[in-house]
């Protein structure tokens, strides 16, 4: 029997619970390598070096040199790394919105229609146009798109969460705390936030590829990080004026990359989800 079909009959054979893990432990694997060799890859390593110039893909330059003689392997982890940073905050802060919004919701009706109306306000502006506003305002750079990002990505967590707090609110022991004096932001930090707490990590995972495709897309476009960092978005910008001469390998690799990296935290969020789902954690 070949190779692959017994892995084939190997994964088959596990239940769910062991796939979910399986499939979240290969995710993990590449995105920790990612990150970690963009991290510790120095900055000698994307100098420049004419002698190299424009050279394909060979086993000393895996993924190929720039014009400027500059290793795409290493800006491509470098950009990578610099992408999982902005992915991270924007993903967090975007979080932290929709958690204090929803909690704000469970207040009173009248929090809950201002809620709302936010909620369907932001959803009903497209993300890049408003996050191209929110970064070209606050000066773009680092700081614009990680603030851009945040503010514009919450709305979808917003109104899950908001569906849970509007289901928690009229649960018995809810009713039994407020009679009993408990004040609102005691019953939303000791009733209402622990059932939260799953839909924040599947929400907070599956965040992270969307905030680094619109980092990516706003940074090609010239609204987001400085061309002086190695982003994918830079790399991908500059390497237009090059494809038409052959250099096909400065967008395919970077751009490759990124996809990877993008699947790889939609894949992780999908099982964590699976993991944490009641209907699924039993099988």
């Amino acid at each position: 029997m070949r190779l692959k079909e017994k892995t084939e009959i190997r994964l088959f054979s596990m239940n769910l619970r062991q796939q979910t893990l399986f499939f979240m432990t290969i995710a993990l694997g590449i995105l920790t390598g990612i990150v970690l060799g963009g991290v510790f890859m120095g900055d000698d390593q994307i100098a420049t070096n004419f002698a190299k110039k424009n050279a394909p893909p060979s086993l000393a330059n895996l993924f190929g040199t720039d014009w400027l003689g500059r290793d795409m392997l290493a800006r491509t982890l470098k950009g990578l790394a610099l992408s999982f940073g902005v992915g991270l905050l924007a993903a967090s802060l975007s979080v932290l919105v929709a958690l204090a919004l929803s909690l704000t919701a469970s207040m009173s009706k009248v929090a809950d229609l201002v809620v709302t109306w936010l909620i369907d306000l932001f959803l009903s502006i497209p993300h890049l146009v408003s996050l191209i506003l929110i970064a070209f305002t606050l000066g773009g750079g680092f700081k614009g798109v990680v603030l851009g990002i945040a503010l514009t990505h919450w709305p979808h967590l917003a109104r899950v969460l908001r569906a849970e707090v509007l289901q928690l609110r009229n649960a018995d022991y809810v009713e039994v705390s407020r009679r009993f004096g408990k004040p609102s932001w005691w019953v939303a930090r000791h009733h209402l936030l622990p059932h939260l707490l799953p839909q924040l990590v599947v929400g907070f995972v599956l965040l992270f590829p969307h905030a680094i495709l619109h980092e990516a897309a706003i940074t090609f476009l010239g609204f987001g990080l400085s061309p002086q960092q190695p982003a994918i978005g830079i790399i991908l910008s500059e390497s237009m004026s090059y494809l038409s001469t052959g250099m096909w390998w400065l967008a395919f690799f970077p751009g490759l990359s990124l996809i990877l990296m993008v699947r790889s935290f939609d894949v992780l969020g999908d099982q964590i989800r699976k993991l944490i789902d009641p209907h699924h954690s039993h099988n």
